[in-house]
């Protein structure tokens, strides 16, 4: 059997982009370090996220040099707090859980994005440089008024931050 050389031409291109696919899945999936949800954040009950002691009253707090856990709800159709506020040069971890039906929790331009499910707690953590705001968007389609549903988490200079009132400006 004789095989056209433009045959060969294409077979040989076509298995090369065969492994090229292969390669960016397995860079995307593994290279990068994205991660799928996990339980590692905790378990509440979304019905009773008002006697929760960090849900009940969700906002900023410092747990060491630098380091601060924000507790944020998220509710058709608002995130609980708005805005965030955190100091400049800081890491922070989000807490984040779900009252009602699965939203979606990306702060644009960070590495937070991470689904939102009743009863579940979602842990992300970033690491914030510059003062500046960043949107706080739902990706997870949560009902009528999904497209209204936006935050703000809003990065303040370290002297103008008061961790007294959970960095209430």
């Amino acid at each position: 059997m004789h095989i056209h050389q433009y045959e060969k031409l294409w077979l040989g291109m076509s298995l090369l982009l065969i492994v090229g696919f292969i390669a960016t899945i397995t860079y995307g999936a593994v290279g990068v370090g994205v991660t799928m949800i996990d339980d590692s954040g905790g378990n509440v009950d979304p019905n009773a996220l008002d006697e929760h002691p960090e849900f009940s009253d969700p906002g900023v707090e410092k747990v060491g040099e630098n380091e601060y856990e924000a507790y944020v709800v998220a509710r058709q159709f608002i995130f609980q707090p708005d805005p965030i506020v955190v100091p400049a040069n800081s890491t922070v971890t989000f807490y984040v859980t779900s009252a009602d039906v699965v939203h979606g929790f990306s702060v644009v331009g960070t590495n937070a994005n991470t689904m939102v499910i009743p009863g579940e707690v979602a842990e992300v953590t970033v690491e914030v440089g510059e003062p500046g705001e960043y949107g706080i968007v739902c990706h997870e389609y949560c009902g009528a008024g999904h497209h209204s549903m936006e935050g703000m988490l809003r990065v303040v200079p370290e002297g103008e931050y008061n961790s007294s009132d959970g960095g209430e400006q």
